[in-house]
């Protein structure tokens, strides 16, 4: 497929898109001709932008067991199939090892469980006709980590194990899942990092057009691993590679973290 045929007249659902990069990607894809429903815990906010696109506002939890089947089922009736799924509602809870059960709890609903909710759902009928497209927002800390954040570099690097696996599974049978990984992105969740907010922004700090953007693009050929600071690549080679001087290099960041704060 090339070019707008990717989505054009396609059933897409985006979760989390009220605002950042998920009210981007909804913006975009309703650009090129999807049929867009948009999913999110401020029903405000997702009316909001379904209004400004054109699409179906379907507001709620699309982590929970019953909030995922609830979307899926609201989902169809608007649209009929469900051709993309653009999992990418995400939390960023708590902080070292003193984070609490339920930061942990939420994290690994959110960030992990409710993609496996999803891909139960949507994959059999998938199988069925023999095309289907599960798009994670993942992260860098996904491929990398995020110092002094321990339940979201797990649950992110949980998020693109979970997209290998459906990759490795299903791809033969017509199944695209694809995995984007930004570092910073200006969006809410960047301004809340405190002293890693300079730290994510190292190598830019994107727009969440921007991330649409290079989305947009991997969609094109089907890559697996969506970079949109593509310095990501050459750090996760070298994690590969060269694993004691990547994590040396990641105990440097900390320890200058750590002084920065006396």
């Amino acid at each position: 497929m090339a070019g707008s045929d990717v989505v054009r007249g396609k059933g897409v659902v985006i979760t989390g898109a009220g605002r950042g990069i998920g009210r981007a990607l909804a913006t975009r894809m309703a650009a090129e001709g999807a049929r867009v429903v948009v999913n999110d815990l401020d029903a405000a906010a997702v009316s909001e932008v379904a209004a400004a696109i054109g699409g179906v506002p379907v507001p709620g939890d699309a982590a929970a067991e019953a909030g995922v089947a609830a979307l899926v089922e609201s989902a169809r009736e608007h649209l009929g199939a469900i051709d993309v799924w653009f999992a990418n509602a995400g939390i960023a809870r708590g902080f070292g090892l003193d984070m609490s059960e339920a930061d942990w709890t939420a994290s690994l609903e959110v960030n992990v469980l409710a993609h496996v909710r999803a891909a139960r759902l949507l994959v059999p009928e998938w199988l069925e006709r023999g095309s289907g497209r599960f798009v994670v927002t993942a992260s860098a800390a996904g491929l990398l980590t995020m110092l002094e954040a321990p339940a979201y570099s797990v649950t992110k690097h949980g998020a693109v194990a979970f997209a290998e696996w459906l990759s490795a599974t299903y791809r033969h049978r017509g199944i695209i899942v694809q995995a984007i990984c930004p570092q910073g992105v200006q969006t809410k969740m960047l301004e809340e990092t405190g002293p890693l907010r300079e730290l994510l922004s190292h190598d830019t700090a994107l727009t969440p057009q921007d991330v649409a953007e290079t989305v947009w693009q991997a969609l094109q050929d089907d890559r697996f691993l969506i970079l949109p600071h593509p310095e990501v690549a050459k750090y996760y080679a070298t994690r590969a590679t060269d694993t004691d001087r990547w994590l040396a290099g990641m105990n440097k960041l900390q320890r200058r973290l750590e002084a920065d704060r006396l």
